[in-house]
């Protein structure tokens, strides 16, 4: 991809997620997220309705009778990415790809969070760290992650969930607002899962295509693998065969909803055919 094309292709992207951003999404994310961060303010004198919990008992001791801890939301948040750029987001049936709706997701949160003047970053992973880029803030820092998204050529095809929180919560000692946005072609990731979850406000947002359950009855196919580079033929003229593709992935998707469920990690599941507007505002309303 030429320099052109790709200033093209990020100049596309911009205006339509931040059109998107500024419409309808800016007042949902900070509706959904305030709070979340909280900063010590000052002690005041213990008024009736306090909270006991808020009584600052070093403070009380000193002056003799009881004090609080005030604290306020803080103003400036951190957000950060964990973008899954494996070979399976390469794949796409109908309308746009995986890697162009998880584009275009990253884009619309990371401008919903510069509108809130939250500072951003994020990791582009495989089975390895492709790319990790710091958090700040600024339009210019917004299009260099998005121009990373779309210029990047992984070195890794495989998946490695673990390794990118692992590295995620080594990089990242204070506590963040975390998007997790993959297609969760991976296993054995829920205990490194659940740490992320206690020590950061985790949400996955998982990116799906038709193709992942629905395989049309076409008779024989070749299908490869594109994470392990793996071919086998299957027969989609098959009722059976396909019923059974049909299961597995039903039970698969049920899987990790119970997954994230028990790790307490809000998730959203969006489509490549359809507009994905719907069920990011359904998620920000629940944690509203």
């Amino acid at each position: 991809m030429d320099t052109k094309e790709l200033i093209q292709r990020v100049r596309r992207v911009e205006l339509k997620t931040r059109g998107l951003s500024d419409r309808i999404f800016s007042g949902e994310y900070h509706s959904a997220f305030k709070g979340r961060g909280m900063a010590f303010s000052e002690n005041r004198e213990y008024q009736h309705g306090d909270e006991i919990r808020t009584i600052d008992w070093n403070v009380t001791a000193r002056m003799g009778h009881p004090y609080v801890k005030v604290f306020e939301e803080e103003r400036e948040l951190t957000v950060f990415m964990l973008i899954d750029i494996s070979a399976s987001n390469a794949t796409g049936s109908q309308q746009r790809s995986k890697h162009e709706l998880i584009t275009e997701l990253s884009a619309v949160l990371a401008f919903s969070a510069m509108g809130n003047n939250d500072k951003v970053g994020a990791v582009l992973f495989s089975d390895r760290i492709e790319r990790f880029i710091p958090p700040k803030k600024g339009r210019s820092h917004i299009l260099r992650i998005i121009r990373e998204i779309i210029e990047i050529e992984p070195i890794g095809s495989k998946t490695d969930i673990s390794f990118a929180l692992e590295h995620f919560l080594s990089a990242m000692k204070k506590r963040t607002i975390a998007f997790l946005i993959s297609d969760f072609r991976d296993s054995g990731f829920e205990k490194t899962l659940k740490q992320a979850g206690r020590r950061h406000d985790l949400v996955a947002l998982r990116v799906t295509d038709p193709l992942d359950r629905a395989v049309p009855a076409v008779g024989w196919i070749p299908i490869q693998d594109p994470e392990t580079g793996l071919h086998h033929w299957f027969n989609s003229g098959n009722r059976h065969s396909r019923k059974k593709h049909d299961a597995a992935e039903r039970k698969r998707e049920a899987e990790l909803k119970e997954m994230f469920a028990r790790s307490g990690v809000d998730q959203a599941v969006l489509c490549t055919h359809r507009p994905y507007v719907q069920p990011l505002m359904q998620l920000f309303d629940r944690r509203g």
